[in-house]
């Protein structure tokens, strides 16, 4: 045992008392209006991710780490959503982001459209687009935002504010000609012409802006970073031509960011690297802000509307990290991310904000073997295989680049260095690219109404709910209970017609 304390069943006794109380706290329910309302998406982060992370959040403070708490599991309710896309068991992260974002299931690859819609087929495009909750809370006055650690027009983002039958089509440059002619518009353009004026964007995603050919400002001299739009159009030109007049900012690096005084910025768009943002683990820290830093200005400049906002979190690139097999980069990302949900907890108050944590699938990630308390999460388990007599790290996963066979037999780990930030740990079975995996994924949620939140729900439950918290989308009729609703009944009159009601009948 690490922890001495351990040895005395009153250490276990008092742990539970102390969450117990908590829970019987728990029964006056939050039933405020939600002001302001906040999703962070960890996309692929299952729940052996979520626990990886947890372990290795502890093991970077110098504890054992598996008593360690993540901000996330500091939300009171918890729920499981069920992810499959209406075409697929295991789905893909363009279905599940229209169900958690737009409150409708859909096909994977497709973005903003209902399962009418055919993916990579464009004329299903018109009469199947469906809107999104960033949509509803911009409708209802509030501000509202995207930041992520992905392109800003990846899958993740896109379902916000796109109607888009491939999920891979950026930028007109990667859109097939046929597409084009029928009108079907690339994602980076619908960025800025379907919901007018995003208060807050920040990503990458710079070249998917530019006219093809266009050197990047931050690498000039890499052709592959160039411009990749085939219609001429300088996005970003016009956006800043758009925003003349106003208090709004375009910035690419680290310390224009944090030079701006958010107090004096309406809008910005921050668009860091010309496809994806590094990896935590490799961020340069002088030109790239982290999730963290990102959010804490978002957040800064969404505050000043006094009808709130609405701000989606992307930690996008866990899911990079699962795929590569790189379950070092999946768990820093994933760490970075709760502290930047740590972050937000911090500029916002329970009272007003409901902030809910989720992921859109999981991977066949796992780790096991019967490791002892405290051991490394990038380690060895204590034995070695009883079938070749080998060691075999605690991480593996069932598919994935990580499948080595030397002179036909399973690589021996302890000739690697299974720590370094690029291994890919073992796979079952090999593949260029790790899988997602099907199975249900958690719902953590605090603030107003985060009650709602609770048991197995479809994933496309989750923007109802919020949306039902801030009265925005279709559920309003609740809201004239809300003594702080511009929609409803003042305060001081609804208890007298209550009791006025109850006396009578």
């Amino acid at each position: 045992l690490l922890f001495p304390d351990e040895k005395d069943p009153t250490f276990w006794n008092t742990w539970a008392q102390r969450s117990l109380r908590s829970a019987l706290d728990l029964q006056e329910l939050n039933k405020n209006m939600a002001k302001n309302l906040i999703l962070f998406l960890g996309d692929g982060m299952g729940v052996p991710t979520i626990t990886a992370a947890r372990i290795l959040k502890g093991q970077l403070l110098g504890q054992p780490g598996e008593e360690t708490q993540l901000e996330m599991d500091k939300f009171p309710y918890v729920a499981l959503s069920k992810t499959y896309n209406t075409n697929a068991q295991v789905p893909d992260s363009a279905g599940t982001a229209t169900a958690y974002l737009c409150g409708v299931k859909a096909n994977e690859g497709t973005l903003g459209v209902s399962a009418a819609a055919v993916r990579s087929q464009c004329n299903t495009t018109q009469g199947n687009e469906v809107t999104s909750i960033l949509r509803w809370a911009k409708d209802a006055g509030k501000s509202v935002g995207i930041v992520t650690t992905t392109r800003v027009n990846h899958a993740t983002p896109s379902a916000a504010y796109a109607h888009c039958v491939d999920r891979d089509w950026y930028s007109d440059g990667e859109m097939p000609q046929d597409a084009l002619d029928t009108g079907c518009k690339d994602i980076a353009r619908q960025l800025f012409e379907n919901i007018p004026n995003i208060d807050v964007i920040m990503g990458g995603g710079r070249k998917y802006m530019y006219p093809k050919n266009t050197s990047d400002v931050e690498y000039p001299m890499d052709k592959k970073l160039n411009g990749t739009r085939r219609d001429g159009r300088n996005l970003v030109q016009e956006w800043e031509n758009r925003m003349k007049g106003k208090r709004a900012h375009y910035v690419w690096n680290k310390s224009s960011l944090l030079s701006l005084n958010p107090s004096n910025v309406d809008c910005i768009l921050g668009l860091f690297e010309p496809a994806d943002m590094p990896y935590d683990l490799e961020r340069n820290q002088d030109t790239d802000p982290s999730l963290t830093e990102m959010v804490d200005v978002a957040n800064n400049i969404l505050k000043k509307n006094p009808n709130g906002f609405y701000l989606l979190v992307e930690g996008g690139r866990i899911d990079h990290g699962h795929h590569d097999g790189k379950a070092k980069h999946a768990l820093y990302e994933t760490v970075e991310m709760d502290r930047a949900i740590g972050r937000a907890g911090l500029l916002t108050s329970t009272y007003d904000t409901l902030t809910v944590v989720t992921a859109d699938h999981s991977h066949v990630f796992n780790f096991g073997g019967y490791t002892p308390r405290g051991n490394t999460i990038f380690g060895l388990a204590p034995m070695l295989s009883d079938i070749d007599q080998k060691p075999f790290t605690a991480i593996l996963y069932g598919n994935g680049p990580g499948f080595k066979l030397v002179n036909g037999l399973r690589e021996n780990v302890s000739t690697v260095n299974y720590e370094e930030n690029n291994y890919q740990a073992q796979s079952a079975v090999p593949l260029r690219m790790e899988t997602h995996g099907g199975e249900d994924v958690a719902i953590f949620a605090k603030g107003p109404m985060a009650h709602l939140l609770h048991g197995v729900k479809e994933q496309n439950y989750i923007p109802h709910a919020m949306a039902y918290a801030a009265c925005i989308g279709q559920n309003k009729d609740h809201c004239r209970f809300y003594p702080n609703s511009a929609l409803g009944t003042k305060p001081t009159v609804l208890p007298a017609l209550l009791t006025l009601a109850w006396m009578v009948f």
